[in-house]
């Protein structure tokens, strides 16, 4: 059952590799074409350590290899594909981009590296230029169409592998610069190296001196450049027609398989031939919204399912590039990648991220982010009176005062290494303990209400000329099970916890102005947190029956915040 994920994963590694391998060599060549904007000098100094890199054994044969395989590995895709429906413009373009590159670049390969193999030609920049730049410059616009039709080829099949790297947002902007500076400044060295040679051919010393270094085989390079043209696109006609015959078969052997179903959570069933498509590719097939930063390649998590049905059991164990994806996002049992299955009997699928996920998540998502019950720290603040301080105040001020109250409070949290869930009207949530566990959430709690005095304080006094009166804070902490993880839609989506234990801590906030007091914690938080979290505060034991509790709960009340300073 490995083996088709291991020769999955094998196919995946080529196609990058040879991919990296052919853009590689396409930037160093319109570096190479740049260079052409200082001096037909300097082309040529570029182009010695062009060839000196891509003429060589190792270079040959990584560029022939790749040359090779990743036209053949696009084929191969194309045979056992089920269907394009529902694939993104970016695909689409891709695809397009990848299927002119081959008939366009035959000639000039031929016309270069061919003859030079052949007959020994000097196939310099010059010879380059004076062929497509003067005496062909028909020819010489169409290579210079190949060189962004490659280029857009390349850089979208780029994009999608470095989107999901941690530092490509940083990156992004150099990137995209790059993306459209050096393409624009190949054309431009190619022009003012074409006006070089032509100002050249001006001089009769220098044409005579050319041609007697050119080593041009006359007719009879013309002849093998003409036979090898021809024979180059039978290839790819005969190539092109054994994916077409392999598709038809591989489509007749589908269908003596039997056909299948896969349901979604709205209703929605995809109907095909067992094992003909990917979960992901019936997604696309029936409109489905499915989430897929990495285009389907298998290299994020964002498409990943939670499975049901016989036809989960029946699925092949993940091959080693999935399974490291899986257990990066520590996945539990029953979810895979909707883009890596190929069901061979009825499935239900439920996709586990909205369609507009940002790349972000992809990288750095922790396993309680995909959903996880943990023993937390919840912390609710309010602020008091601010209702009735802000309707003497301009609309202006209150968002003003609001702003430096949230970046007050934010502050105060992430300082104690607490997690900022949200902000309510005018009150703060925050969550400690996540990765940590629940006693040292507790601690970094209170270290928090600690510093949210602190700077309460600090604001109070910065502000005293525009308030009326000091701005005044109630705080709860509780400490419970929660569920924890990445929730909302779309650009919403943040991590969060919801339960019994959050709505808890939200009434503690509220008890406060019963008790007349800054602070209320569970007696679990107490507990938790020990005298050394506990310390700094004047602490009343009461109890209290919260709103929806039939027992009482047992409390730690701070009349009065000290606001101590806390220790770093």
């Amino acid at each position: 059952m490995a083996a088709p994920g291991r020769f999955e994963d094998l196919y995946s590694r080529t196609k990058l590799a040879s991919g990296l391998v052919l853009f590689t060599f396409l930037i160093t060549h319109l570096i190479n074409h740049a260079l052409g904007v200082i001096s037909l000098a300097a082309m040529e100094a570029g182009s010695a350590v062009f060839t000196f890199v891509w003429r060589s054994w190792p270079g040959s044969i990584l560029l022939y290899g790749a040359v090779l395989l990743h036209p053949m590995l696009a084929l191969y895709n194309w045979v056992r594909r089920g269907h394009y429906r529902g694939i993104p413009w970016q695909g689409w373009t891709q695809i397009s981009l990848g299927l002119l590159v081959p008939p366009l670049a035959v000639d000039h390969v031929i016309g270069t590296r061919g003859l030079n193999a052949a007959f020994d030609l000097n196939d310099s920049y010059a010879y380059v230029l004076l062929v497509l730049f003067v005496q062909e410059p028909l020819i010489g616009l169409r290579q210079n169409i190949l060189i962004l039709i490659a280029w857009g080829h390349g850089c979208i099949g780029v994009y999608y592998w470095l989107r999901l790297k941690p530092a490509f947002e940083r990156a992004w902007p150099f990137l995209y610069a790059v993306a459209l500076l050096l393409p624009m400044l190949a054309i431009l060295g190619f022009v003012s190296g074409g006006r070089s040679v032509m100002l050249l051919m001006q001089r009769p010393e220098w044409l005579d001196a050319f041609r007697a270094g050119l080593n041009w085989p006359g007719p009879a390079g013309q002849e093998f450049g003409f036979r090898a043209i021809e024979l180059a696109y039978g290839v790819m006609i005969v190539l092109l027609a054994a994916a077409l015959i392999g598709r038809l078969l591989s489509t007749l052997l589908r269908r003596r398989r039997g056909s299948i179903t896969i349901s979604y959570p709205d209703g929605r069933r995809y109907r095909g031939q067992a094992g003909s498509v990917s979960v992901l590719e019936a997604s696309r097939a029936i409109g489905y919204a499915h989430a897929a930063v990495c285009g389907g390649q298998g290299r994020c998590s964002t498409c990943r399912v939670r499975l049901g049905g016989e036809g989960a059991a029946m699925l092949p164990a993940p091959d080693a590039a999935e399974r490291r994806v899986l257990e990066r996002i520590g996945a539990p049992p029953g979810v895979r990648l909707a883009c890596q299955i190929r069901p061979e009997a009825d499935i239900a699928v439920t996709p586990l991220l909205p369609a507009g996920v940002p790349a972000k998540v992809v990288y750095g998502a922790a396993s309680h982010a995909q959903g996880a019950e943990r023993r937390i720290a919840i912390l609710f603040a309010d602020l008091r009176g601010f209702t009735k301080l802000s309707e003497s105040k301009l609309p202006y001020d209150v968002v003003f005062v609001l702003n430096q109250y949230f970046k007050t409070m934010g502050e105060a949290v992430e300082g104690a290494g607490g997690r900022l869930d949200k902000f309510i009207g005018d009150g703060v949530m925050a969550l400690f303990g996540i990765e940590e566990g629940p006693e040292e959430g507790c601690r970094r709690a209170l270290d928090a209400a600690r510093r949210m005095a602190m700077g309460l304080s600090r604001l109070n006094e910065a502000l005293k000329m525009d308030l009326d009166q000091m701005l005044k804070l109630g705080i709860g902490i509780h400490c419970g099970p929660a569920i924890v993880g990445e929730m909302g839609h779309g650009s919403a989506m943040h991590l969060t916890a919801i339960g019994d234990a959050v709505n808890t801590a939200s009434r503690l906030e509220s008890a406060t102005k019963d008790f007349g007091a800054e602070l209320v914690i569970s007696a679990e938080v107490a507990e938790r947190a020990g005298a050394e979290g506990l310390g700094g505060f004047d602490w009343q034991h009461e109890t209290v029956t919260l709103r929806g509790k039939s027992e009482p709960l047992a409390v730690l009340v701070a009349r009065k915040l000290a606001a101590p300073q806390p220790a770093e």
